[in-house]
């Protein structure tokens, strides 16, 4: 089995918690992401992306891994809404964070006055000043020049804000556009998945009934019209859906009627093939077909 990846040390509290519950099921269950592709409507890689905390799976992929595992999807539909509402909220976040530097008034430049007026309060405060000439004459007195400094004009911010708002108003509107159409791709139903070579075609869920009838001393489900395939872990399809219902009739559960070989369906065989007396390696052949129907 391949080892399982950390999760990002980024990753919001709530989606850690809903993709560690997820990883424990499909663990339990011992799924690979394939055998959940084909179960669920969604790719190997999408599960690949949602296990790995890279993608939030949506809320169909959830309810479809509950019904294969067999979990309650009251508690894991509660756990993903909480984990969206964080989800969408740091991505917002994220996208409309200013760049550093992007808010700072551009340096303008001292006129000849300033600058003078710079030196002089230099001077006030003791700082030497940058150049002085001494005069020659013995009777000289120093003058000095007392010029008020000028008053420095403040700076002008308003067409740089204006701009800047502008852009932060444009970037937020076209992340909430973004936003809504990942929400809306996200809840268009999946695609049907193709199914393998040598596997049943899948049908959906709850669309089998049992007909339980005895005829010529075997017993039947009237959904395979009889036959006896080899059947195994992964398989779906009628054959799987006749032997649900003949399990529930020997009185062990295999789940839902769903037509699909999972693990509750694996452990049942198993169970009806330890108390036959039979192999218990999980496949139904034509010795565990027979103690079904006989």
């Amino acid at each position: 089995m391949p080892r399982i990846k950390p999760l990002p040390d980024e990753l919001d509290p709530s989606v850690r918690q809903l993709v560690a519950r997820l990883r424990e099921l499909k663990a339990h269950a011992e799924l690979t992401t394939r055998q959940l592709a084909s179960g669920s409507g969604y790719s190997a890689r999408s599960w690949e992306r949602y296990l790995g905390g890279t993608s939030l799976p949506p809320r169909a992929a959830v309810q479809a891994l509950a019904r294969i595992t067999g979990a309650d999807p009251v508690r894991l539909l509660a756990m993903h809404e909480i984990a969206a509402g964080s989800w969408d909220t740091r991505r917002a976040e994220s996208a409309v964070q200013p760049r550093p530097g992007e808010h700072e008034p551009e340096e303008r430049p001292q006129s000849e006055d300033e600058k003078e007026g710079q030196r002089e309060r230099e001077r006030g405060q003791g700082q030497p000043p940058e150049a002085s000439v001494p005069d020659p004459g013995p009777t000289a007195t120093p003058t000095s020049r007392t010029a008020t400094p000028a008053t420095e004009p403040p700076p002008r911010r308003l067409p740089h804000i204006a701009l800047t708002a502008g852009v932060l108003a444009l970037t937020v509107a076209f992340i909430a556009a973004l936003l809504l159409v990942l929400r809306l791709d996200e809840n268009v139903a999946p695609a049907a998945v193709a199914t393998s070579a040598g596997t049943a075609a899948t049908t959906p869920p709850h669309s089998y009934l049992c007909r339980i009838t005895r005829t010529d001393g075997r017993w039947s489900a009237g959904i395979n019209n009889g036959r006896d395939t080899e059947i195994s872990y992964g398989d779906t399809g009628a054959d799987v859906a006749e032997a649900q219902c003949l399990l529930r009739r020997a009185g062990i559960s295999p789940g839902g009627i769903d037509g699909m070989f999972g693990p509750l369906t694996l452990r049942a065989v198993k169970t009806f093939q330890d108390r036959a007396g039979l192999v218990v390696d999980g496949m139904l052949g034509p010795r565990s077909w027979k103690a079904l129907r006989g």
